[in-house]
């Protein structure tokens, strides 16, 4: 059934006349006769007579009026959801307890009125994927890496270098340090059971081991973030590292330290993708958004492939 076809019968319906209608629609009268005449062989009844008073229904006409209205509202409910600045704008974040999550509430707080939907996918490549497939708008995401590099249609800005930290039990050998230096971490056995290789975060690591001479230790199994907390707690040799703005709970009895890197410190770079043709209005604001906290910093450190963005 030819949608112009059911639109036009409807607004002859509510002007009464062929011309009116004409008018509304910004058409030919002959262009609403002919719409109607189609509609009607399609049907195969005849749904208005002419009289000097204008068009009236028939009896058939009067009984395709209100699923002729139906159909129009549910199609103009089917455009609202996709036209841009009328669905919630999709982005990914790696994790929704970390600091990306909480870069998008910020943004939240500041623009109450935009609608989000917040979305975590595997790893950079599932999230590019789905940038260029159209299912999200945006990430936030460490990109691009030597495994994943930036597509062509996709644009990456920096918005946010998350300086890293020392998570220590209170009987470990740097417990009582105030700040430390990457290279007084040499031996010490940094354990980070989380990292899946392939992902970008264990791209960053590696760079950071090789960078500092660091023993960072993903091996055995990755039950979640609250044994780790344990085994950290519990040990005077096993650290792990976090992000600054990561924020955690633990029991008070684990008396946790969490200690800044410093000379240089080792900062989790976060990127904003998106593609480059992306319609959604609100994608402006949140560029804003983030270009507002943007700045250099003095004495961090990130991975050289970290800077290749747009």
């Amino acid at each position: 059934m030819d949608f112009e076809a059911v639109r036009t019968f409807v607004a002859v319906v509510d002007a009464q006349r062929f011309q009116d209608a004409a008018a509304d629609l910004a058409v030919s009268q002959q262009a609403v006769s002919k719409r109607i005449a189609a509609l009607e062989k399609s049907l195969g009844v005849r749904l208005f007579t002419r009289t000097p008073r204008g068009a009236r229904l028939t009896l058939d006409g009067h009984a395709f009026l209100p699923h002729a209205r139906t159909v129009l509202q549910a199609t103009e409910r089917a455009l609202a959801s996709v036209r841009p600045g009328s669905r919630a704008l999709r982005v990914d974040v790696v994790g929704r307890k970390l600091a990306p999550a909480g870069l998008l509430r910020a943004f939240h707080s500041a623009h109450p009125h935009v609608e989000l939907d917040v979305v975590t996918l595997e790893h950079a490549g599932a999230a590019m994927e789905a940038l260029l497939a159209g299912t999200v708008d945006a990430a936030i995401r460490c990109v691009p890496t030597p495994a994943h590099p930036l597509p062509d249609g996709l644009r990456a800005r920096p918005i946010f270098d998350e300086p890293l930290e020392l998570l220590v039990g209170p009987d470990h050998k740097l417990a009582k340090a105030r700040t430390v230096a990457p290279e007084e971490l040499v031996g010490h056995r940094i354990w980070m059971p989380g990292i899946v290789t392939g992902t970008e975060w264990a791209a960053y690591y590696e760079s950071l081991a090789a960078a500092f001479d660091l023993t960072i230790d993903a091996v055995g199994p990755n039950f979640g973030l609250e044994p780790l907390l344990d085994a950290v707690a519990d040990s005077p040799t096993v650290a792990t590292l976090v992000g600054e703005d990561t924020r955690f709970l633990w029991p008070a009895t684990h008396q946790l330290r969490r200690i800044p890197l410093r000379d240089p410190t080792p900062a989790y770079p976060h990127s904003l993708l998106h593609r480059a043709a992306d319609p959604h209005p609100t994608l402006a604001a949140l560029h804003d958004h983030f270009a507002a906290g943007v700045g250099p910093r003095a004495g961090i450190w990130v991975p050289d492939w970290a800077r290749a963005t747009e």
